[in-house]
């Protein structure tokens, strides 16, 4: 081509980009970058999670590992965590104190740096932790960020040193709070006997001098959440902190945490967080609780579990070394892989007990990995292995019998993983999932050994309790596998065939998207149903009284009754882990029981099946039970085309339905009938109250929080009667006697 005709080509070309560009409205003016702590202001969510209580949860929780960091590093005995009444938190603790020298490179006092730098702190492999929760060196920078004021006081050297900062800016506040005139000031400054007692002094914890004993060393932070980034009913958590408190003093034998919210109004919590164990003054506005325990996990693990134990707690430790590559800054500021000689320390408690429920608990550095990771992966991997291994030399497992599975091994057992290791590899800043890749070998080899050993040669008097154990498994695995026989069986059956189907189920015509079965308690009920149905698409399976607390049954247990099974069959969907929501028959499960007391413990046994084994009909909000009027008013003297019968649902309705009536000059039939059960009511009755989509009232059925309904559940129906006769006793007073029905 020649060069004229080229150079043309290339204007063209040039002149269609630019079109475009102009067409598209885009270019590089629309591009944006975020300096420093701007990122974190911009996308906080990113940093903390979100901008609810749990972000602001999370603040605290980046300042309180940092102070667990030093009691790792054995340079801290004692931390100190105040939520104040102003809605401010502050963290204290007796460790070495952030270095307060200038750091030659950004000529920034060691202060300044971790808390206004990203990427910026003493865990990147300098030497100063061996083991810590913290990785990014972000923490502290973000809630400086994210902070409306943040006062820092650290004693070191003999002096303390001081420095207060607003969304990350360093300067000086004119007073208390973060409302305060602020003035900015670059530097950390010592504080002396005026500045102590001045307006100016940061951090509210009135030292008289700058100097201490040169033994003296500590941190104290304080900071106020900023509420242009956080939402203004976010609160911090007394309840959540007392847990992190009590698994931290656990997890670090010998280290004492005391927790203290000065007001209620501070935090979204009313109640103390452990019972009598936490303090209350007498205006109920100071609560206070103090951990520290010197066993360590096996007291945790104790303290977690719940049934009777089948062994003792436990205890498998060791440690590996693994070789892992990463990148090292040189001399010339060039970043050169290396290899690098990392020990990791393994640390773990089980014990098996007579539930059902497992409980495990992962922690890496004392950082909660409540999603797991490598090493609850290698953990899991060495009790499948080691069982089955075991099983087979007991002769408990035969050639040819299927090997136990997880759920097998898991199945009653309380555990705590936990594992220290310099610089670990997390999935984001939250730290929830464990990514190292040679965890999962060494946690193997450690928990495999150990364990192995134990079943293998038990220690003095504990035969019988390994014995125990092998036995559990084994019976696990055998209701397994006859639950999957049970499964597979109905599985094989045509939906449509007559023996797939309880003869007492009354089917609806249609499948689509108003079918619904309801579960109607009693034959005399069903009677009833039948005529008040719309045979369109309402079933009904009636079953006969109380059915079994699952809760305290084996699955087994469960298959073999015929109320459970005739419920799980109808439905058609399996059960437990192998539950197909797609697959269930009706798009809406209605409880349809009298409104006494034993229909609502009738209602308990239900919803009791369905969270065990049902669970995703729960979760997806397809579970409902019905509301049956208690009362019934004959009106005698009504006018064409009013109503002549008004229905009511309590008593306190009943008597404000009299009060208007009477104010109204309407008289009604005396006695006013009340329903003692559905049976009592015509077809017409129960069609227009409480079957007839048009007039009817239903209550629908969630779990808004897995972990606290599964602990109400074992509360209420659970196999341990103290916990239960201690909430009946503690709830006792709260029962008006006249409402019991005798």
């Amino acid at each position: 081509m020649p060069a004229t005709s080229l150079a043309a080509a290339r204007v063209t070309g040039s002149a269609a980009v630019a079109a475009v560009a102009a067409v598209d409205g885009y270019t590089a003016r629309h591009l944006s970058v975020l300096e420093g702590l701007e990122a974190v202001r911009k996308r906080p969510g990113m940093y903390v999670g979100s901008t609810d209580g749990r972000g602001l949860q999370h603040c605290l929780w980046e300042i309180f590992d940092n102070s667990v960091d030093e009691a790792l590093g054995g340079h801290c005995t004692r931390i100190e965590v105040v939520l104040h009444a102003d809605g401010s938190a502050e963290v204290r603790d007796n460790g070495r104190g952030i270095p307060v020298d200038v750091e030659r490179k950004t000529k920034l006092t060691g202060v300044e740096l971790v808390l206004t730098r990203l990427h910026a702190g003493g865990k990147f492999g300098g030497g100063s932790y061996t083991a810590s929760g913290g990785l990014h060196g972000v923490g502290a920078s973000v809630v400086n960020a994210l902070a409306a004021r943040l006062d820092i006081e650290v004693d070191r050297d003999g002096r303390t040193w001081g420095a207060s900062f607003r969304r990350g800016v360093t300067g000086e506040f004119a007073g208390p709070g973060p409302d305060a005139d602020f003035t900015r000031r670059s530097g950390l400054r010592q504080l002396g006997p005026a500045a102590a007692g001045s307006k100016t002094s940061p951090a509210a914890a009135g030292s008289k001098t700058s100097r201490v004993s040169k033994k003296t060393t500590g941190t104290r932070i304080r900071f106020w959440p900023d509420r242009q980034v956080f939402l203004a009913d976010a609160r911090f958590s007394f309840d959540a902190l007392a847990e992190r408190a009590r698994q931290t003093a656990y997890l670090v034998p010998g280290l004492t945490v005391g927790i203290r919210a000065d007001a209620p109004g501070g935090t979204e919590d009313a109640g103390g967080a452990d019972g009598a164990a936490a303090g209350q003054d007498d205006a109920g506005g100071l609560r206070q609780e103090e951990f520290c325990f010197g066993g360590g996990i096996s007291e945790f693990c104790a303290h977690l579990g719940s049934g009777e134990p089948v062994t003792e707690v436990l205890r498998l430790t060791g440690s590996g070394h693994f070789t892992e590559t990463i990148p090292v800054l040189d001399d010339r500021g060039h970043m050169t892989p290396t290899e690098v000689e990392r020990e990791l320390v393994v640390d773990v408690a089980v014990q098996w007990r007579s539930g059902y429920d497992t409980v495990l608990r992962s922690f890496v550095n004392v950082i909660a990995t409540p999603h797991g990771g490598t090493h609850v992966a290698g953990f899991e991997r060495a009790m499948v292995r080691t069982l089955n291994d075991q099983l087979r030399a007991a002769r408990l497992l035969k050639n040819g019998d299927e090997p136990v599975t997880k759920d097998d091994v898991l199945e009653g057992l309380v555990a705590v993983v936990s594992v220290r290791l310099p610089e670990p590899q997390f999935e984001g800043q939250t730290k929830e999932v464990l990514g190292t890749p040679a965890a999962s070998r060494i946690v193997a080899q450690v928990v495999g050994s150990r364990l192995g050993a134990y079943l293998e040669a038990p220690p003095r008097g504990a035969k019988q309790q390994a014995r125990a154990v092998l036995d559990k498994v084994s019976a696990a695995a055998k209701a397994r596998i006859a639950a999957r026989e049970h499964r597979d069986n109905q599985r094989r059956k045509s939906a449509l065939a007559s023996s797939s189907l309880p003869a007492k189920l009354v089917d609806c015509r249609s499948a689509d998207d108003r079918s619904e079965l309801f579960i109607v308690e009693g034959d005399s009920a069903l009677g009833t149903a039948k005529l008040a149905r719309n045979s369109e698409f309402q079933a009904l399976l009636p079953i006969r009284g109380k059915i079994l607390n699952v809760q305290k049954a084996s699955l087994a247990d469960m298959l073999k009754n015929s109320e459970c099974a005739a419920i799980i069959q109808v439905i058609g969907a399996g059960s437990g882990s192998s539950f197909d929501l797609d697959s269930a028959r009706y798009q809406r499960v209605i409880l349809l029981a009298d409104a006494d007391v034993d229909g609502a413990h009738i209602r308990t046994l239900l919803l009791t099946l369905f969270h065990r084994y049902l669970r995703p009909m729960l979760e997806a909000g397809r579970v409902f039970a019905a509301v049956p009027p208690l009362h019934r008013i004959e009106l005698t003297n009504v006018r064409k085309g009013q109503e002549k019968y008004r229905y009511t649902y309590s008593d306190a309705e009943l008597n404000r339905t009299l009060l208007e009536l009477e104010r109204r000059g309407q008289r009604w039939k005396e006695p006013v009938q009340r329903y003692k059960g559905l049976g009592e009511m015509d077809a017409s009755q129960l069609a227009e109250t409480t079957m007839d989509p048009r007039h009817r009232t239903l209550r629908r059925i969630r779990v808004e929080d897995a972990a606290v309904t599964a602990d109400m559940f074992n509360l209420l129906m659970g196999t341990e009667v103290g916990p239960r006769r201690d909430f009946i006793v503690a709830g006792a007073a709260e029962l008006d006697p006249a409402r019991i029905d005798t």
